[in-house]
């Protein structure tokens, strides 16, 4: 690399770094830092980040009221952002960064793992025939799409559909989905496939042996973790919707939704 694209490259990453700070709030930096900071990952340090997912933001434990007004602000600056990062090697094949769609006041928050070929030309998450599976999922709920809020794991669609690898993971989980999920604080996550939950749970353990049951993530902030099938798996395994349907009935009834079975 010329110290030319090197020069190019370093300007691009401080105007995304001043941006993300905008997004954080961040209107002046102090003289002498403090010694304690947002932990907003540093782009000097992101390639070589740990393989496990640091602690949540302290945001977490905030009141649901807090700075409600600008959350849909913070939101928008953040995914301003998202769609200059150049921080892992997604950014170089993708069309479009495809952030989240949604009501930032949203109870219910749907993690997939990443954009496919729809979502990558369109820039909005589950917009092909997972995404139609996924809205009438929503729809039988008594919900809309535009009253839940929806992301993945990774904002930037993997080459081919590969499944993100766990640096991709880190990095995108770190910097965006995390605040995502940190201002929008939904009372229920409900995690869509193996890779969506074991990148935010950090465990192995596999989604036919998760799902059913409410977890905490993260076990200080009271929000509950609902694990299912990908809908991309359920077109391939229809056999397997009831049980994705008796998950969704556990979310709605602890949201407070009634429900009749036909």
């Amino acid at each position: 690399m010329s110290s030319q694209e090197e020069l190019l490259r370093l300007t691009r990453e401080v105007k995304q770094r001043l941006l993300l700070e905008k997004a954080f709030g961040i209107e002046s930096l102090p003289k002498y830092p403090p010694k304690k900071i947002l932990p907003v990952v540093n782009p000097s340090e992101v390639r070589s980040a740990p393989e496990e997912i640091k602690e949540p933001p302290a945001s977490y434990a905030a009141s649901k009221d807090t700075e409600r007004d600008d959350r849909a602000e913070r939101l928008a600056e953040l995914g301003k952002v998202a769609s200059t990062c150049i921080k892992c090697r997604l950014s170089q094949s993708r069309t479009r960064v495809v952030f989240g769609v949604g009501s930032p006041f949203a109870e219910l928050m749907f993690v997939g793992e990443g954009p496919g070929y729809d979502e990558d030309q369109q820039g909005e998450p589950f917009v092909g025939r997972a995404g139609q599976l996924l809205t009438k999922i929503i729809e039988a709920m008594k919900l809309t799409r535009q009253v839940v809020y929806i992301a993945n794991m990774v904002k930037c669609r993997p080459p081919e559909n590969r499944t993100p690898r766990p640096d991709e993971m880190l990095i995108c989980s770190e910097t965006y989905l995390k605040w995502q999920i940190a201002w929008i604080r939904p009372k229920v996550i409900c995690t869509l496939g193996n890779c969506a939950t074991q990148g935010l749970l950090q465990t192995r353990e596999p989604i036919g042996s998760l799902r059913g049951r409410f977890l905490d993530y993260p076990p200080e902030a009271g929000i509950k973790l609902m694990p299912t099938f990908h809908p991309a798996y359920l077109l391939r395994n229809p056999n397997d919707k009831p049980k994705c349907w008796e998950d969704m009935k556990k979310i709605m009834k602890e949201l407070g939704i009634a429900h009749k079975d036909k």
